[in-house]
């Protein structure tokens, strides 16, 4: 922790330091010529020399308590496409039991916080649909379509995250303090801002830049000109992640920031299924079981030739199954399953039926 109590540097001087010399203590352990023809400035330097005890105790005090963790960038849990981004936090403060959702497929849902209703019924109805498909809805725990999104997540089968702009100890809006406390019990509250920081308006753009890091895509749902959401947008972008947005009437303000989007090559959205089905082929190679059996049987062809894929078919059968009956059956998280049984689904093998439950379809030879 003393590398992070030190502050100062970008993430981006200390990436080539964490992967010449191992770790962080021997970073910390370099002498200050190595330091500063790295590009460490005096100051973090100093910090280094001088860690501020009291506040490194602070943390270990937070982290003492049940389902607070540091997740740093050498953990295997760590997010892969997170770390794949130039700027990636060195470590995130994470809230939550199920620490291994870092890990699973994300698809961001961010937009306006003063939405129409019909915006926030859409955020709400579509974070629930892709949810229940296998994809964990990230956002940043705002008001209006941040929270529209995470209460549908909620609702669904994969969760949510809610990534903040200030410390893990501190919530904000304190109108969203119930809200939390749901997905931290079915989801997780992260931050790369240790606990103690307070909410700074410079905090939020670097929050936008991990949402966009974490997911597969982001999908804009209202949002003015000048909306912190189109950052997240653009963070994207530049990533090389996926960016969606919903249109909406030219007379509505609240629509012009998605219009914008569209404009620069966004793709349209006016159906969930739409992200779905442009984020398929991501999900087919992303989502796979982790063991190494099931990654040392993938094959280029059909799913159905596929170990992972037809073994789960032959598992699922032709009458209904709930999805956790399903994921004891097979021996597979609940995330995994939903996301492999999303792909066979927009393959037309299989069939989302009411109530959680899937069967195998019948009117194709597989």
């Amino acid at each position: 922790m003393r590398l992070l109590a030190a502050d100062g540097s970008s993430p981006r001087v200390w990436r080539p330091l964490l992967e010449a010399f191992g770790d962080a203590e021997a970073v910390v352990s370099l002498p200050r010529e190595k330091l500063e023809s790295a590009g460490v400035d005096a100051t973090t330097i100093a910090r280094l020399e001088t860690p501020d005890d009291g506040r490194i105790e602070s943390w270990q005090r937070w982290l003492d308590e049940s389902h607070h963790r540091l997740v740093t960038i050498d953990d295997p849990v760590f997010p892969r496409y997170l770390a794949e981004i130039a700027d990636a936090p060195l470590a995130l403060w994470v809230d939550g039991s199920n620490v291994e959702m870092l890990s699973y497929p994300q698809l961001a849902i961010v937009g306006s916080r003063n939405p129409t209703r019909g915006g926030s019924d859409t955020a709400e109805t579509f974070a629930h649909y892709l949810s229940d498909r296998g994809l964990v809805i990230t956002s940043g725990l705002a008001q209006g379509i941040d929270t529209a999104s995470h209460i549908g997540a909620l609702k669904g089968t994969a969760g949510t995250i809610a990534v903040l702009g200030n410390g893990p100890d501190r919530l904000y809006p304190q109108s969203n303090a119930e809200l939390a406390a749901h997905i931290v019990e079915h989801g997780l509250v992260i931050s790369e801002f240790p606990p103690g920081t307070p909410p700074r308006p410079y905090h939020f753009p670097k929050r936008n830049r991990i949402i966009a890091g974490l997911t597969l895509g982001t999908l804009v749902i209202e949002a003015a000109r000048q909306s912190g959401s189109l950052i997240t947008a653009r963070y994207a972008g530049e990533f090389g992640r996926e960016v969606f947005a919903v249109p909406g009437s030219i007379h509505n303000p609240l629509a012009k920031g998605c219009h914008a989007l569209i404009r620069d090559g966004a793709k349209l959205v006016d159906d969930a299924v739409d992200v779905l089905l442009e984020i398929a082929p991501q999900l087919a190679t992303a989502t796979q079981p982790s063991s190494e059996s099931a990654r040392s049987e993938r094959c280029v062809g059909s799913l159905t030739e596929q170990q992972p894929y037809s073994e789960l078919l032959d598992a699922l059968g032709f009458e209904p199954i709930g999805i956790g009956s399903l994921a004891e059956r097979v021996g597979l998280t609940t995330a995994e399953l939903s996301s492999m049984l999303l792909v066979l689904e927009l393959e037309g093998l299989v069939e989302a039926l009411p109530g959680g439950r899937y069967a195998r379809l019948s009117q194709r030879n597989q």
